[in-house]
């Protein structure tokens, strides 16, 4: 990891957005809707929480690819790495980019946009939890599979910097997993106990 660092200027402006949106977004997201799932002011304020769901997913939308634009930015104004710079390593990009849109976009169709988008806290669930391909091979497909993303796409541009951010993506989302995973988790067994006790 040290052998990166020579490569990356942290002061850059481009690498400070990168982080500073890559820490950004889970955050946000994460916070907004634990604040709608105890207040349901989202819901109260758009008339629906299913308009409220939309619109938060909208604003992650437009947050990530801010967030897309910026890795590209701190990439491009940062050095390349000779030995990255060839035709095997931008495969393996092009590979990984193609495994990660996968896992993205299979997930999503899995989940639905309110499945994707944090539903479950505006009360918005799925009769159970989601089981088919890809979550029947890899737990949270759409974390890993955007961090798979980010490093087939520092892998076609040869970028230290790009595999750092990608590593601090990836960090991030562990964060993110402990956080909600607990409360998805939750959710689903609540959920149980009612139809449960009605049936």
């Amino acid at each position: 990891m040290t052998w990166l660092l020579g490569y990356v200027d942290p002061l850059d402006p481009n690498f400070v957005a990168a982080v500073l949106t890559i820490a950004f977004n889970p955050l946000f997201w994460n916070v907004v809707a634990r604040w709608e799932q105890k207040t349901r002011k989202l819901s109260k304020a758009f008339g629906s929480p299913s308009l409220a769901c939309y619109s938060l997913g909208s604003v992650i939308l437009l947050l990530n690819f801010l967030r897309s634009h910026c890795f590209t930015q701190a990439m491009l104004s940062q050095p390349k790495m000779e030995g990255l710079d060839n035709a095997i390593t931008y495969c393996l990009g092009l590979a990984l980019l193609g495994v990660g849109l996968v896992f993205v976009l299979s997930s999503f169709f899995a989940l639905g946009f309110t499945g994707t988008f944090l539903g479950d806290y505006f009360g918005i669930l799925k009769e159970a939890r989601v089981t088919t391909f890809p979550f029947s091979v890899l737990d949270n497909p759409m974390y890993w599979g955007s961090t798979a993303n980010y490093l087939g796409w520092a892998f076609m541009h040869a970028s230290p910097t790009g595999l750092l951010l990608t590593v601090l993506v990836a960090l991030v989302y562990v964060v993110a997993i402990l956080y909600e995973e607990p409360f998805t988790a939750e959710i689903y067994r609540q959920k149980a106990i009612r139809l449960h006790k009605r049936s």
